[in-house]
């Protein structure tokens, strides 16, 4: 919570309304940069016109990402049309970020392996997951025990990025692996209700509502829990969370340091690596692209140019020297 009131009463009105907590916490980040910005006036008295200077001043001076431009910009609409209701109107007039996208870096078959090797429990698990099934961080900590499918080898995976839901394949060798780490949520579960406090795993509002006893049900509990108990920010309800996200690069980094990989690598790294070795054995673009969630095929193909740039696509003029 702030010490403003007035991003206070934005947090309440998204929360009743089922915003994540990660679409919040973004959301008032660029409130509050875009208020600082303007002098602290208050938004009510500002126009389209200081949303496209302050979107302006994020590409031209912060040299910002046009993804986050594309989210500060989000926010700012939110504010106008479904908080303040003042509809912003045209705000097109605006510098755009172009800051060039970078090439995804991509494992090799024998460097995952050798980065898997490093890494045991639930840590390997995590790893083996957004590898083997192509997930983004934040979709791989916020799995519960019944998003996963053993019959048909499958992760349902709900509100992804944009909000959409799909369907991923599960590799079939991790379905041990996944039923021990059931188990030891189980476990984790049995302790959290002999406490008194406990108000069970954070649901979405509307979810919340409908299914009450879902909370303290285990096929709602996260696959990855977090290790203790804590309050969720602002209430006296005792949950467990999942694992946080950041810590999934720093045990991934001391693995790469372990393996001897030069490469810079990030969880993003093993989702890269996912779609290109997908591309490398035969699959469809297209089957490619619904397992990543692109809402457009050519954000898929950009693997397609990993794969054709690289020494398998192009042959260099040093081999056919004599």
């Amino acid at each position: 919570m702030s010490n403003s009131p007035f991003l206070n009463a934005i947090y309440e009105y998204m929360r009743v309304r089922g915003y994540s907590l990660r679409t919040i916490k973004t959301y008032l980040y660029w409130i509050r940069k875009f208020i600082v910005f303007h002098n602290k006036n208050h938004p009510k008295d500002l126009s389209g016109v200081h949303v496209e200077n302050f979107l302006t001043f994020l590409a031209a001076q912060q040299d910002v990402a046009p993804a986050t431009q594309a989210i500060a910009l989000n926010a700012l609409v939110f504010l106008y049309d479904k908080y303040l209701n003042l509809p912003v109107g045209d705000v097109s007039q605006f510098r755009r970020a172009n800051r060039q996208r970078k090439l995804p870096t991509v494992l090799s078959n024998v460097e995952v392996a050798a980065l898997l090797q490093q890494l045991h429990g639930v840590h390997w698990l995590m790893a083996a997951l957004m590898y083997g099934s192509g997930l983004r961080r934040i979709e791989l900590v916020r799995l519960r025990v019944k998003d996963v499918d053993f019959e048909f080898s499958q992760l349902q995976i709900w509100q992804g990025k944009g909000g959409k839901h799909r369907l991923v394949t599960l590799a079939p060798e991790l379905h041990e692996p996944i039923k021990n780490q059931i188990q030891r949520v189980e476990l984790y579960l049995k302790d959290d209700l002999t406490h008194d406090q406990y108000a069970g795993v954070l649901l979405p509002h509307r979810l919340a509502k409908k299914y009450p006893h879902a909370p303290k049900k285990l096929a709602w509990q996260y696959l990855f829990s977090a290790s203790k108990l804590s309050f969720e920010p602002g209430t006296s309800h005792l949950r467990r969370h999942h694992i946080h996200e950041s810590s999934i690069n720093k045990f991934l980094h001391q693995a790469c340091i372990k393996a001897n990989i030069s490469k810079q690598i990030s969880s993003h790294t093993l989702r890269h690596s996912f779609a290109t070795h997908l591309l490398q054995a035969g699959a469809d673009i297209r089957t490619v692209q619904e397992q990543l969630g692109h809402a457009d095929v050519k954000t898929t193909e950009i693997y397609t140019h990993v794969l054709n740039r690289g020494a398998k696509g192009v042959t260099s003029p040093f081999s056919l020297l004599n």
